[in-house]
């Protein structure tokens, strides 16, 4: 769930608008008022100040942006449900907490995990709670240090300047964290202040089968039947302020929490999600989506193919690898499909043309404007070309070298260290160090294998070698293919037979009489500097002038779309991980000729879809006895049915994993955790139609907690509506 500086760089691709639709946007909240007569229309039935308020308690006090210590980055979305802080993500959201707190002998991944009792719950050290306070337009001050006449380099630093002042000033005197986050690509700033969290602990999730049952085959389809959810619950000091990890710590008093309702829910009724959306590129333009398609997409997809045949096959052989790799693979596997299906959507809706009739209105706008707009196109196509193969060849060792085998990155980056730390003359820094270094390392064992890092090696490797530029390609993988006539299960194993850093007992016992000199001749230390070293000589040959003409093209070009747009219709800017609103309806859809698919799925879909043959598709004992026995309580809906998953037409993107999906009086319904194959454009190219929000019903998560777990302690401290 981390990202580091790689992923990052190659994150930076840029966006751009298009024509509206009725149901797209990702609203900042603070503007939630511009938006209130078509959420009226669509069903809504509070006002804005019940959503947004800086003053009174309201429902963006109960939502929470789940991370890992790092201000204003979210990977999930959860919320709170109860005055005791409890909490509500999805259950992939929680996979990785999961699987470190697993071990063969309590194997939470296999046989889910509750706490009945708050001395049950399980402390997650780096998983930190996030609450937005408020959020301010602050594109006035912003601009008041800007000009058309600057460099890039000089307006990101006047940008930076003036948002380290206005966010000493917005948490003076409080714990807050505050952030200026650009919006439409720097065309407008927002300040961002939140408080957070850093005690969080896990509470209850279901087991696997049920929480990923469907697995990779489901992953991004409708109609689905997953039980995705898990609990957390936020600590604080006995003050109520942030604090790490104590047994002192007494559960949050929230501002507010969600009431969690089992009413009947209808095709129609009013949805509304809030959460932390990581990135939509909605401003994309043809030049970017053709990046997109043929380098992003096409080349992570054939790439991370090659990893998860492995996974698959090393997981299979053992439970003990199984439970080390779950949540590897899972965030692998993720958008490996993903890649693949937007492609095949981007297709199927001929995105491409939508775009350049976008592009061919935008340059009949722009004839009789100032000079820039015009141009802006121009520096888009040519930034975009003058990258493409530098693009090509970071994401080959990125995928490939840097994050698919793990061992070569890993020990580039501890050798580095420990070298720092062996040369330091101070003694306690030197200690410092190495102590750091090695709990590094032991958190990294805790989750390997060498056999399958060894067949990562070799595999990945090749596939590099054999499809690479060779203008880019690390020598040593060109040597390595000659010495060994290239044989790469050869070179792999020679390279973990001599290096400290194969295994375990190998580094430990290294560790015992640590030596510079020892590390600087590891094969695998200089492999993993030599991959470093090849990244970072393609990344700095990306032309800087285009590099910087692509950025002031795609400004103006957002920029001009806006001008277009003035007076016409809102327009929402692209997600950056911040929090925002989306609205809709639950709705059924057509995807295509003789196929309807209802607005939601009941849990006799489960037992149909049981295969014993297929991890993906197995179905507990329990299940299957609460099932037959109709046991389903007060979760029914009027057909006597237990629904399990429902969809609506609301715009989600990453990150909105877990995200509260809400109805017309504030009460939770649903969990949003992901959206349908045939409009995976939607990050992109939102379409009408076709987009969908794939969600957990509230009513099965209860009947979870409440038949099948025998939490009953959990149920109690909720507010359900009836």
């Amino acid at each position: 769930m981390k990202k580091n500086f790689f992923i990052v760089v190659l994150g930076l691709l840029m966006a751009m608008p298009v024509v509206g639709r009725a149901d797209e946007g990702m609203w900042l909240l603070n503007m939630i008022g511009k938006n209130y007569s078509d959420m009226q229309k669509a069903g809504f039935k509070l006002t804005p100040a019940d959503i947004y308020s800086i003053n009174q308690s309201c429902i963006k006090d109960a939502i929470v942006g789940l991370g890992n210590g790092r201000a204003f980055w979210h990977f999930c979305t959860g919320e709170i449900i109860s005055d005791q802080g409890l909490m509500t993500t999805n259950h992939h959201c929680g996979y990785g907490y999961l699987q470190e707190h697993s071990t063969v002998v309590h194997d939470y991944l296999r046989d889910g995990f509750w706490a009945y009792s708050k001395d049950q719950e399980l402390p997650n050290p780096g998983l930190t709670a996030s609450i937005l306070v408020r959020v301010e337009d602050v594109t006035a001050a912003v601009k008041e240090v800007l000009s058309d006449n600057m460099t890039e380099q000089e307006r990101q630093k006047a940008i930076k300047e003036k948002s380290d002042e206005l966010c000493k000033k917005a948490v003076e005197g409080t714990q807050y964290n505050a952030a200026v986050k650009p919006m439409f690509d720097g065309n407008q700033f927002f300040l961002f202040v939140h408080i957070i969290y850093k005690d969080v602990r896990l509470v209850g999730a279901p087991p696997s089968s049920m929480g990923k049952f469907g697995g990779d085959t489901d992953n991004w389809s409708w109609p689905r039947h997953t039980c995705d959810f898990s609990m957390f619950r936020i600590y604080t000091a006995p003050d109520g302020s942030p604090a790490e990890y104590s047994k002192d710590n007494v559960p949050l008093k929230p501002k507010h929490h969600l009431p969690v309702s089992i009413k009947e829910l209808n095709d129609g009724d009013f949805a509304m999600v809030l959460g932390f959306p990581g990135t939509t590129n909605h401003f994309l333009t043809s030049y970017g989506l053709e990046e997109t398609m043929n380098i992003t997409n096409k080349l992570r997809y054939e790439i991370r193919t090659v990893k998860i045949n492995i996974l698959r096959e090393e997981m299979a052989s053992s439970q003990e690898t199984r439970i080390k790799y779950a949540s590897k693979y899972a965030s692998c596997s993720n958008y490996w499909k993903y890649s693949n299906e937007q492609n095949k959507a981007l297709t199927n809706l001929n995105t491409m043309q939508v775009k350049k009739d976008v592009e061919s209105a935008y340059l009949d706008w722009a004839k009789n404007k100032d000079p820039k707009y015009v141009r802006a196109l121009d520096q888009i196509r040519d930034g975009y070309a003058a990258r493409a193969p530098y693009q090509t060849a970071l994401t080959y060792l990125l995928e490939g070298m840097l994050t698919g085998p793990e061992l070569p990155w890993q020990a580039f980056q501890i050798g580095m260290g420990l070298t720092s730390g062996l040369n330091e003359k101070d003694a306690e820094k030197r200690e410092n160090t190495i102590n750091a270094m090695k709990s590094s390392m032991a958190a990294f064992y805790k989750d390997y294998n060498e056999n399958t890092e060894r067949r990562l090696i070799a595999s990945m490797f090749d596939y590099v070698l054999k499809h690479i530029d060779m203008e880019y390609c690390p020598e040593f993988l060109t040597a390595a293919s000659k010495k060994y006539k290239g044989d790469f299960d050869k070179y792999a194993e020679e390279l973990m037979k001599k290096s400290v850093f194969a295994n375990k007992e190998t580094f430990d016992q290294f560790m015992k009489k640590p030596n510079a000199k020892t590390i600087e001749k590891d094969p695998v230390f200089l492999a993993g500097q030599e991959i470093y070293m090849a990244y970072r000589n393609a990344y700095s040959k990306i032309p800087k002038e285009s590099a910087d003409n692509l950025q002031c093209g795609i400004r103006n070009f957002v920029d001009g779309v806006l001008q277009m747009n003035e007076g016409k219709k809102l327009m929402s800017p692209d997600a950056n991980s911040t929090i925002r609103l989306t609205y809709g309806n639950v709705k059924a859809y057509d995807p295509r000729d003789g196929v309807f698919y209802k607005h939601y799925t009941t849990l006799k879909g489960v037992i149909e879809k049981e295969d014993p043959t297929s991890s993906e598709f197995a179905v507990p004992a329990r299940l299957k006895e609460l099932y037959y026995a109709k046991n389903f309580g007060p979760y029914t809906n009027k057909k006597g049915e237990l629904p399990t998953c429902f969809i609506t037409n609301n715009d989600i993107t990453g990150g909105n994993s877990g995200s509260p999906v809400i109805d017309a009086n504030g009460n939770l319904i649903g969990l949003a955790f992901d959206g349908n194959g045939e409009a995976m454009s939607g990050d992109i190219d939102f379409e009408e139609n076709l987009q969908r929000c794939i969600c957990l019903d509230s009513r099965y998560m209860l009947w979870v907690i409440d038949k099948y777990a025998g939490a009953h302690n959990l149920i109690e401290e909720m507010t359900i509506v009836r």
